[in-house]
């Protein structure tokens, strides 16, 4: 394959990929989520796998720890993030979500899959297993580009 239809492809399948995701993702005004800038839901997201420290959150933002350290105040004066002791140094602290922060996760992830049930619900049970190990087989690829580029662990997209 010539690097021009790779990279044809490549544009495509990123552009597929960002059309499905507002697709399943329609905006709900009622859906406290959607006033969250994409930062601060990212964290969010980040966070509803377990607490990290500001360091460890940086380095999955791929940002400054300042940085971090800004959005993780934001998301805490709303009541959506609380620092920790760390788990296994009590000098750290850690951020983890609260029962407002995962209910406010919850919901929007419910919504998601709801929507996601109704595309799927348009395809045969054929073509929907097709599609489900289509996208398992693109996300493994991406985690083993993404430990091939940069040597680290490589942690699964989180969107």
């Amino acid at each position: 394959m010539t690097a021009d239809a790779l990279g044809r492809q490549a544009a495509e399948l990123a552009s597929l990929l960002s059309r499905l995701v507002r697709s399943i993702s329609t905006f709900d005004e009622n859906d406290p989520t959607m006033h969250l800038p994409i930062a601060q839901l990212r964290v969010c997201n980040i966070l509803s796998d377990g607490p990290l420290t500001i360091s460890a959150l940086a380095r999955e933002l791929g940002t400054t720890v300042s940085a971090a350290t800004q959005i993780a105040d934001r998301l805490e004066a709303t009541g959506t993030v609380e620092r920790v002791p760390g788990q296994h140094d009590r000098r750290t602290k850690s951020l983890r979500l609260t029962d407002q922060g995962t209910t406010l996760l919850r919901g929007r992830r419910q919504r998601r899959e709801t929507r996601a049930a109704a595309v799927l619900g348009e395809m045969s049970p054929a073509m929907r297993a097709r599609v489900l190990e289509t996208l398992r087989d693109l996300l493994v690829a991406s985690a083993d580009s993404t430990q091939a580029s940069d040597g680290d662990e490589a942690t699964l997209p989180t969107i």
